[in-house]
């Protein structure tokens, strides 16, 4: 059996979602969606296919077939699931209810989000081990600057960059990240799974998806807060459809969606957005993602 290859363009929202906000080009063409970029709102905006959007490059970057298999596992069952909500049976078979939760949970932790969440942690607590190194241990710091280098760093700053290196390597982020998302991936489908599936079907209008796509929510008042941690939220949202969107609640249950729900919850998508929201060719919702890109929050993540 051949030894699976490592990819490096990596998809973070599942084709097999992407999919759902296609339509086919005209004369028989591929089936393509909108992508629109938001940090360019007003350039001209061009349908392309599934493969060529919701990518990063390198976003695992070590042993990359490991992750992709576990993720492959859970998208793999997805179709089925998706057929059972369009047919307005999600809860018939409780494989589905299940494979719909994983769905949720992949998308909250494959995501820029959880990224920069954890490289803040580990910048955070490099810095804190950076600091005890340089103060419980200077002159084994100094002896090993000079062993390395052949250079006496006598300036706290030099010696303080020198302990960031020693840091950086010995942790080996690259691998320290791929054995955490998958450790975290497996956590956060378990309690996943201590939470009801809330189907969400617009009455009207159309649901978009962002390239950070399910978020934690909380409303408070007239505002919407997201992107706090899912143990503090009141649910976790992700749009599957145009039609449809999933969260994780207190029952299962199918609900239906007013259009303003629809267009508050698409605006919370464009502002929790790292820069790509990808819609329907035909929804009309790029008057509603230029103004709501005009508002995005800088480090605010109110809507």
């Amino acid at each position: 059996m051949g030894t699976a290859q490592p990819t490096s363009r990596q998809h973070l929202i599942s084709q097999v979602l992407l999919k759902e906000f296609t339509m086919p080009e005209p004369k028989g063409g591929s089936r393509q969606l909108l992508p629109f970029d938001l940090h360019n709102p007003q350039r001209v905006h061009k349908r392309m296919p599934t493969s060529r959007c919701g990518w990063v490059e390198n976003f695992v970057a070590v042993d990359s077939p490991s992750v992709e298999a576990l993720w492959g596992d859970v998208e793999r069952r997805v179709p089925a699931a998706l057929a059972a909500v369009h047919a307005g049976t999600p809860f018939a078979d409780p494989r589905h209810v299940a494979v719909l939760r994983d769905l949720v949970a992949l998308h909250y932790i494959r995501s820029l989000h959880y990224r920069d969440a954890y490289t803040g942690a580990v910048e955070r607590a490099r810095t804190r081990l950076a600091a005890k190194v340089i103060t419980q241990y200077p002159e084994q710091l100094r002896l090993e600057a000079l062993r390395e280098t052949g250079l006496h760093l006598s300036n706290p700053a030099a010696l303080g960059a020198f302990a960031q290196r020693l840091i950086e390597r010995s942790t080996e982020s690259d691998k320290l990240f791929r054995t955490r998302i998958e450790d975290d991936f497996h956590k956060m489908r378990d309690l996943a799974s201590t939470r009801r599936l809330e189907v969400i079907t617009s009455e009207t209008g159309q649901f978009l998806i962002g390239d950070n796509p399910a978020l934690t929510l909380c409303a408070k008042g007239n505002r919407t807060i997201y992107g706090m941690p899912f143990e503090d939220a009141q649910t976790l949202l992700l749009p599957i459809s145009p039609r449809h969107m999933l969260s994780l609640g207190t029952e299962d249950v199918s609900l239906t969606a007013p259009q303003s729900f629809v267009d508050h919850l698409n605006a919370v998508q464009v502002h929790a957005a790292h820069r790509y929201v990808y819609m329907h060719p035909g929804s009309g919702l790029e008057t509603l993602v230029e103004r709501a890109a005009q508002r995005r929050p800088a480090g605010d993540r109110t809507a």
